[in-house]
């Protein structure tokens, strides 16, 4: 049960594009038995269905732009690709603490340097 609200709280922020992997992963790893590299797995490959919800209610709101998200699409394959290979490489914990850096900066970045123009 515990899982399925997880993945009911990601669902909620992937559609939101905040990334439903900055809750997923972290409560896999702390609530469940799951190493860091498999909750990040596992927290890809959760987001493939989501993530094509996503794209169909915003494209119908006209909210896509097939030609950037192309060539978007292109570099994302590309640094995909590149950030597994690192990854795997990458011993389970220096890699939970990249991840939390990585979640710490974002959080600060987005309380302090974004801009608080709403429209």
């Amino acid at each position: 049960m515990l899982v399925a609200v997880l993945g009911f709280l990601a669902g909620i922020l992937s559609g939101l594009a905040v990334g439903g992997g900055t809750l997923l992963v972290p409560a896999l790893v702390f609530l469940t038995e799951i190493n860091q590299h498999t909750a990040q797995g596992v927290s890809l490959l959760s987001f493939i269905p989501t993530s094509i919800v996503a794209v169909v209610t915003h494209h119908r709101q006209g909210n896509v732009r097939p030609k950037l998200a192309a060539y978007l699409a292109v570099g994302a394959v590309l640094g995909a690709v590149a950030g597994a290979l690192i990854a795997v490489r990458i011993p389970a914990p220096y890699l939970r603490k990249i991840f939390g850096l990585f979640l710490m900066a974002m959080g600060i970045y987005e309380f302090c340097c974004k801009s608080k123009n709403i429209k």
